[in-house]
């Protein structure tokens, strides 16, 4: 036959039918589309097309048998059966249909080539990290699929593929009819509902197993092992789906299924026999659960949940859920000024609140609310409120669209500062939309020792709370960069995050033992345990009691070596509170504070003005200036910098101020004028090469002699990098100080995305290729004479110290609630046995390894 195709593999149909591009541009294969769902052959086989084109058109004639709500994917069902899945870009689910707009629907007959959806390339390509369109045969049970050649350009309408039936629907897999009949409830998690990747990862675990498994929305059911059944379904946020498995492995299966589409609230079983337990589903962080017992989410049932440590400590109490209001908003607005007025009075009275909380609040709360106060009043999010009002939207409409269309941009860009970001504009859009809607708050009525458990906090949240009556914290989601970690941290509440869905479902009122220190969380432990646990923390609370009345001391080991405790610090705001805790100068500065937020630079005066603040506030005490650690992961409009593919990974700290050296110098020179000269040193971050540091510092010598200073300034870098570590003897013979940032040296070595809550828990800073790197910092410093510290999270753990200490660091620079501590561990301790632990610790096998090694040693702490 004739080579159909246009270029590449001939394909011959045979009785079979031609599978066309449905939109032209760059033919790739689906193991290159960029999402492990498609690029697995999770939803099936494929292929996939970077578009150049803006309308998705009909591959064949066929039937639509799914238009997805969103408007970013379409199936189409051909005369013989086959059926083909659409999607067009990743993560468009999240856009809600915003730039999409469908030709057809459900049930709609199409011939081929006709429009199925348009879309505006510019619009989504700028929210979303690929524009790829996956083309997949989703029942290929029944199907055979054959793909030309790829790494080509195609035209839509060339014929890229055949499909041609293999065979009659398979039969029930073998043993499905035996055993029990296994019924489990679940409520869809998801905030997107089931679409195609949860759809996908669902599928796959059905298939997994022997057991015939259908889900029901309602009077409607689909097979679990169909992604374009559960599609189909329409299931959103919170739904309540039934899974029916049948079948030996039927529990099995089912709990699996269950984990990934929410974790289960309550479970039912036709057989008395317990089932077995499913496996932990690598999508969710949520231990598995078995159907048999109907009481297994009721009280009194004994359970351990793991997640990531935010805030280290000891706590015991009772469980307390606290769940976010979601709003009803109706769309069309009545008359434009009304509308307007009100947002507008609602925005003024959101100032007005928060303006109230600043001026009672301080250091990271006042500094997160100041942030706050600027996207209330960002004339962006107004104008663009304005604009959708006056064609026709009601204001709660309007501002909610406003705010999710900038969530949706900068969550996709994977960068912990922006997430947080993203985090606060929706703590915004639900302040205005209360106000909006006329919803009064009420502050959640906390009992003694109460154990939070929620999805997340919203910084107004945890502002709300009685702090006096928190325990401790425990979140399905966020991170230990989010906000509410941060904010947990300052005020020394032991917190985990990053929990998985499971810790959604534990009632009010369970007893509770909260490790934060080995980010565990036990309901309903044994009575003796629980007793023994809270005499820990009672003894826990006197011994930070007596530590903290004798933190303002200098610090130094129990053989008498020096070791500085010192802060890090986000602004003026936080002086204050370091100093009460005992903090001996600021070990990192994050200038960052000054440039986000804004379409323009701060100004040298600006600048100048802030450090000279925190400079007058630490009196005297050392203050070490980090320069501006931002980039394409950053929101620094001004910089006109390049959209990039990974931004970790690119014009990021001094790369960024060296392509913008303007930014750089103006930086260095209000550093510079800080008075008296000398209390300030500059810090360099993501210094990779020895060409960074010279480069910076030919800036620093030129801006040095303009202002007419001799004397020199210290300017030292972050190792955040290994190539920092690796050639740190190098760098050490330039540098007068490195200054370890664990968290990014974490993130690299380990190959860990640091916003990515399915791996937080093993991205520790424990693991020992990190600790050997700052192993290798220190040697590398040590031979120029120039002392190590470290910033990063790791120096905020008491139980690091030892380690820390024996490897050669003799500044530990920690979150101001966690000093106290620091330095009574400290002062405990002698320089031989710290090189003892750090060498044991170095000959481990992982983080988790070394942690338990340090909490044997140091079981109180």
């Amino acid at each position: 036959m004739k080579n159909a195709s246009g270029g590449g593999k001939p394909l011959d149909a045979k009785d079979g039918l031609y599978l066309r591009a449905p939109i032209g541009g760059w033919l790739v294969s689906i193991a290159d589309v960029p999402d492990p769902v498609f690029s697995g052959k999770i939803l099936g086989d494929g292929f996939a097309i970077d578009p150049t084109d803006a309308t998705l058109r009909a591959p064949f004639a066929g039937v639509v048998t799914s238009v997805h709500r969103a408007h970013h994917a379409v199936t189409l069902r051909a005369e013989d059966g086959a059926e083909v899945l659409m999607h067009i870009g990743l993560d468009t689910v999240a856009l809600k249909g915003e730039g999409f707009t469908p030709h057809v629907a459900e049930g709609d007959r199409v011939k081929t080539g006709d429009p199925l959806i348009s879309f505006d390339m510019d619009v989504i390509s700028q929210l979303v990290r690929s524009l790829v369109v996956p083309v997949v045969l989703t029942n290929g049970e029944r199907f055979a699929l054959a793909v030309s050649a790829a790494d080509r350009e195609i035209a839509a309408g060339e014929a890229v593929a055949t499909i041609a039936a293999q065979g009659e629907a398979l039969s029930a897999p073998a043993g499905a009819s035996d055993g029990a009949a296994i019924t489990v409830k679940v409520r869809v998690a998801d905030p997107n509902g089931i679409h195609a990747r949860p759809a996908g990862l669902v599928a796959e675990a059905a298939k997994s197993g022997t057991a015939e498994v259908i889900i029901r929305l309602g009077d409607r059911k689909a097979s679990a092992a169909s992604p374009v059944g559960l599609m189909l379904l329409g299931a959103q946020h919170n739904d309540e789906l039934t899974i029916e498995a049948k079948g030996a492995d039927g529990a099995e299966v089912a709990n699996r299924i269950a984990a990934l589409l929410g974790g289960p609230e309550l479970a039912q079983t036709s057989a008395p026999a317990a089932a077995p337990q499913a496996a932990v589903a690598p999508e969710v962080a949520v231990a598995p659960v078995s159907t048999a017992t109907p009481e297994l989410w009721g009280p009194g049932v004994a359970k351990t949940i793991d997640g990531t440590t935010a805030s280290p400590g000891l706590a015991a109490g009772v469980s307390v859920r606290i769940t976010s209001e979601d709003f009803e908003v109706s769309e069309t607005g009545a008359d434009v000024e009304q509308e307007i007025k009100e947002l507008r009075a609602a925005l003024k009275t959101a100032a007005a609140d928060i303006g109230a909380k600043i001026a009672a609040s301080k250091g990271q709360q006042a500094e997160i609310l100041t942030a706050h106060l600027s996207f209330v009043e960002d004339p962006d999010l107004r104008d663009a409120a304005w604009t959708m009002i006056r064609d026709g939207k009601s204001a709660a409409y309007a501002w909610k669209t406003a705010i999710d269309r900038q969530v949706a941009a900068l969550r996709k860009l994977g960068n912990p500062v922006l997430a947080e970001r993203a985090s606060d504009l929706e703590d915004v859009r639900r302040r205005v939309l209360a106000i909006l809607l006329g919803v009064s708050g009420s502050a959640t009525v906390l009992p003694d020792d109460a154990i939070i458990f929620a999805a997340d906090l919203l910084p107004s949240q945890f502002a709300d709370l009685d702090l006096t009556k928190v325990a401790g914290i425990v979140l399905a989601y966020a991170g230990p960069t989010a906000h509410v970690s941060i904010l947990a941290a300052s005020k020394g509440i032991p917190a985990i995050v990053a929990a998985g869905v499971g810790v959604l479902c534990v009632p009010d009122g369970q007893p509770v033992v909260l490790d934060a220190d080995q980010a565990t969380v036990r309901i309903n432990p044994p009575a003796t345990d629980l007793a023994d646990i809270r005499a820990a923390v009672v003894r826990r609370r006197e011994r930070l009691a007596a530590n903290r009345a004798a933190t303002q001391d200098d610090c130094y080991t129990a053989d008498g070596k020096r070791i500085e405790v010192v802060a890090n610090l986000g602004g003026p705001a936080d002086v204050a509170v370091a100093l009460e805790s005992g903090a001996e100068g600021c070990g990192l500065m994050r200038s960052e504070f000054l440039f986000l937020n804004r379409t323009s630079a701060p100004s040298e005066d600006e600048q100048y003005a802030q450090y000279q603040a925190i400079a007058d506030g630490l009196k005297g005490r050392p203050l070490i200036i980090r320069t501006l650690d931002a980039g394409a992961d950053k929101d620094v409009p001004y910089a006109n910098l390049p959209k990039e593919e990974n931004p970790a990974l690119g014009l990021r700290g001094v790369r960024m101020s060296l392509w913008q050296p303007e930014l750089l110098r103006t930086q260095i020179r209000a550093i510079l004028r800080v008075k008296p000269y000398g209390q300030c040193k500059i810090l360099l971050p993501m210094i990779a090469t020895l060409a960074d540091l010279r480069d910076v510092r030919r800036v620093i010598d030129e801006e040095m002699k303009a202002l007419a200073r001799t004397a020199p300034i210290e300017v030292g870098i972050m190792v955040e990098v290994p190539s920092a570590a690796l050639i740190s003897k190098t760098l050490a013979a330039e540098a007068d100080f490195l200054s370890v940032g664990t968290n990014d040296l974490a993130q690299y070595t380990l190959a860990i995305d640091r916003v990515n809550p399915r791996l937080a828990k093993q991205l520790d800073p424990f693991h020992p290729a990190v600790l050997r790197l700052i192993q290798l910092a220190v040697e590398g410093a040590k031979a120029h004479g120039r002392w190590v510290g470290v910033c990063g999270s790791l120096a905020s753990f008491p139980l690091a110290a030892p380690v820390l200490i024996g490897l050669g660091v003799t500044e530990l620079s920690a979150t101001s609630g966690s000093i106290a501590e620091i330095k009574a561990m400290v002062r405990t301790l002698d320089i031989d046995k710290c090189k003892a632990v750090a060498e044991a610790a170095l000959a481990l096998e992982s983080g988790e390894a070394v942690r338990r090694m340090l909490a044997q040693s140091w079981p109180e702490v």
